[in-house]
């Protein structure tokens, strides 16, 4: 996973750079972005898979915190990461075509068949006679497989540009160029989510990573949600800049960033109140630490929440080296943080607020940088997004951690509260946060 922030700096561009050709409407260079693409994901699976076989096996060897008996195991895990990030690189450029093209319902199907599979081979896991984590990281090789034959099926079949053909100097270096500053932003990014893992290894025991690793999880799951809802707008803020329809895409910018907020928001409140009953159901018994680190990881993922739009709206300007040198520099900041709060002896958990500090900093970045390009509404931002955001989630919290205790802490309980959590919020976000257009769309959309 740290050595992936080569690999996202391409999809920023692959993506990019497809979505604008097609907003565009140029077949000729659609083409050449695609093969341009392809090319340069083969050559960084290469690379990466280079340096995982040499920087990464010294790291195994020699720093990771791991009981020894398990060293084979973790060294055969690894092997097989290689193997399936592999896979995954060379499927970027075909997975980037089918969100260009906006076809969310393939992109959707083939998302819920990953994820039903790696389902299967959890639940099956427990009869498995040999050794669980080897077994598991070796059907995640066979996922990773599937999922790069059936884009390509689907994008060869279906989009004319999904071919093999001559490319040139000047689409090899604009993609180059930009995945070149990508890659600054998504080293912070790395920085910022697994360097400091590696900080609390050095402090603490496994079971600390184990903690904040359980809260990443939660949070992942829930944030699938967001990353779904803004995989579908992403394109359109693309094309939109394409075709100089700047105020619509500032309006879609506004829309998609107030309403990822609040859709993770319908998750985040009641997992944040209840939090230690979710991990106890889940786990069976609560990890050191673990309850802190979901709620302040949850806190850090509403922030993030309303970054997407940003981030895509000034990678769609393609002028980005201020923007990643910026954000690199921000997220960067995690590590040296997160290792003096460990080395003054605070607790582990502490860690997640230097994250949240660098989240909400980040975010405010973006939007300076975009007032610099595009004229961004910085004041409008502020107050009708971010502060009305805030002050309406902080109502809603108020209000359903009042009504939790009516409710048991068993599983029915825990059902209860999370529906009744989900209609009181629905209604509040209906009433102030909808505005009369959406409130329109929305009843039409009901009534068919």
């Amino acid at each position: 996973m740290m050595f992936s922030f080569l690999n996202n700096s391409m999809i920023a561009a692959s993506q990019r750079f497809i979505t604008f050709s097609l907003g565009a409407d140029d077949l000729k260079q659609q083409k050449k972005i695609f093969s341009t693409a392809l090319i340069i994901h083969f050559l960084i699976a290469v690379i990466i898979v280079l340096l995982l076989e040499t920087a990464g096996l010294w790291y195994i060897y020699n720093k990771l915190n791991v009981d020894q008996d398990r060293l084979d195991a973790a060294f055969f895990v690894f092997q097989s990461s290689i193997i399936s990030f592999f896979f995954s690189i060379i499927s970027v450029p075909f997975s980037a075509s089918v969100i260009a093209h906006e076809k969310m319902n393939v992109y959707a199907l083939l998302s819920i068949f990953d994820s039903l599979l790696k389902l299967a081979i959890v639940l099956c896991l427990p009869y498995i006679p040999y050794d669980r984590l080897i077994t598991y990281s070796a059907l995640l090789i066979i996922i990773s497989m599937a999922n790069l034959i059936f884009y390509l099926i689907f994008c060869v079949t279906n989009f004319e540009e999904c071919r093999i053909t001559r490319t040139d100097r000047f689409t090899l270096g604009s993609m180059l160029s930009f995945a070149g500053w990508s890659f600054l932003g998504n080293f912070g990014v790395v920085s910022k989510d697994y360097g400091v893992n590696l900080i609390i290894n050095n402090f603490c025991n496994t079971a600390v990573n184990a903690s904040r690793g359980v809260a990443y999880q939660v949070v992942n799951a829930v944030n699938g949600f967001v990353s779904g809802f803004q995989t579908a707008m992403n394109p359109q803020i693309t094309k939109r800049y394409a075709i100089g329809e700047y105020d619509s895409m500032l309006s879609l910018l506004y829309n998609g960033a107030k309403y990822s907020f609040f859709l993770l928001s319908l998750f985040v409140i009641p997992l944040f109140i209840r939090a230690d009953y979710v991990l106890y159901l889940w786990l069976g018994s609560l990890p050191d630490f673990s309850v802190q680190f979901l709620r302040l990881a949850l806190v850090m993922a509403l922030i993030n929440s309303m970054s997407g739009p940003f981030v895509t709206s000034l990678q769609a300007t393609g002028n980005i080296k201020l923007f990643q040198i910026v954000i690199s520099v921000i997220m960067t900041l995690d590590m040296p943080l997160s290792y003096l709060i460990l080395k003054i002896g605070c607790p582990p958990f502490t860690v997640m607020y230097v994250s949240i500090a660098t989240a909400f900093i980040a975010l405010i970045a973006r939007a300076l940088l975009l007032y610099r390009q595009l004229k961004f509404n910085i004041k409008y931002f502020i107050l009708n997004i971010v502060l009305k955001n805030y002050l309406i989630l902080a109502v809603l919290f108020i209000l359903i951690n009042s009504i939790s205790v009516l409710f048991p802490d068993n599983f029915i309980g825990l059902v209860l509260f999370c529906m009744t959590s989900l209609l009181l919020s629905l209604t509040i976000i209906y009433v102030f946060v909808l505005d009369s257009n959406d409130k329109k769309y929305l009843k039409e959309f009901i009534h068919g």
